[in-house]
């Protein structure tokens, strides 16, 4: 049942307090390496708060598999593309910190939530345009300032941009632009959080066995494994792994950095 007076909850489990405890925000929770991260910080010790925009039953089986290992997540409903919805996100991520974990910060953000696009530039329309703008540099723009005041001395922002910033790929240039402007927007963070000492990087995945964009057939798949030094696609586990690191303490002298995490994608 969800925790009282915290609306938009699917799943909330109360546990003892721990005023020292560690809870993240990660969009995009409910699957694929949003999914597999929600789960490895869980393992780490961490409060997950993962957020999902239309599918609860999702959204829940990833916080009853936390839970099941002896993990602390909930699930809020968020629709990243709808800017004027994060001022009662932050009211409702306050009030689940303080229901759930007895805490009143945050100690990260992951800004994960997206979706792909294949369309070549000569005929994406308008709506398509604005919909990825609105969910891979709007959404993360301003949703990080909506939270920034939850955000702890000594916080993490992950931002998930995209190898396509890197080597082209035809039919997702929006979808790789928005990405790099994201990822010129985490240096821009690191600087203006700097003083707060939030540390903000980027994590720039390759061809992950995912379904954005409706997942990989086995055609691309082989295309893009042969295009790859390690001879594989990866894994969304692959990805969670280093967001994880960046979101902890181990990783706190890096920061304005983007990482690929690619297996040698095109090198």
């Amino acid at each position: 049942m969800p925790a009282p007076g915290v609306p938009g909850i699917v799943n909330a489990h109360l546990h003892t307090r721990k005023k020292d405890m560690s809870v993240i925000v990660i969009t995009g929770g409910s699957r694929g390496i949003g999914a597999a991260t929600a789960v490895e910080c869980a393992q780490r010790g961490m409060g997950v708060i993962l957020t999902y925009n239309s599918n609860p039953a999702a959204a829940d089986a990833v916080v009853r598999r936390i839970e099941a290992a002896g993990g602390e997540a909930v699930a809020l409903a968020l629709d990243v593309a709808d800017a004027e919805s994060f001022g009662a996100f932050h009211d409702t991520v306050q009030r689940t910190l303080e229901a759930t974990w007895g805490v009143a910060a945050l100690s990260g953000l992951v800004n994960n939530a997206g979706y792909g696009l294949y369309n070549p530039i000569e005929t994406v329309t308008h709506a398509e345009f604005d919909g990825l703008m609105n969910v891979h540099l709007k959404g993360p723009f301003f949703l990080t300032q909506a939270l920034l005041p939850l955000l702890a001395q000594g916080a993490s922002i992950v931002n998930l941009t995209s190898a396509t910033t890197r080597v082209a790929t035809a039919g997702v240039a929006p979808y790789a632009a928005f990405k790099g402007g994201l990822e010129v927007l985490t240096r821009y963070m690191a600087k203006e959080f700097g003083e707060r000492r939030i540390r903000a990087n980027a994590v720039s995945p390759g061809a992950i066995r995912t379904e954005l964009g409706g997942g990989l057939t086995s055609d691309f798949e082989t295309l893009l494994a042969s295009q790859t030094a390690l001879g594989r696609v990866g894994e969304p586990e692959e990805v969670d792994r280093v967001i994880a690191h960046l979101l902890s303490h181990e990783s706190g002298w890096i920061n304005a950095q983007s990482i690929e995490v690619t297996g040698g994608y095109v090198i």
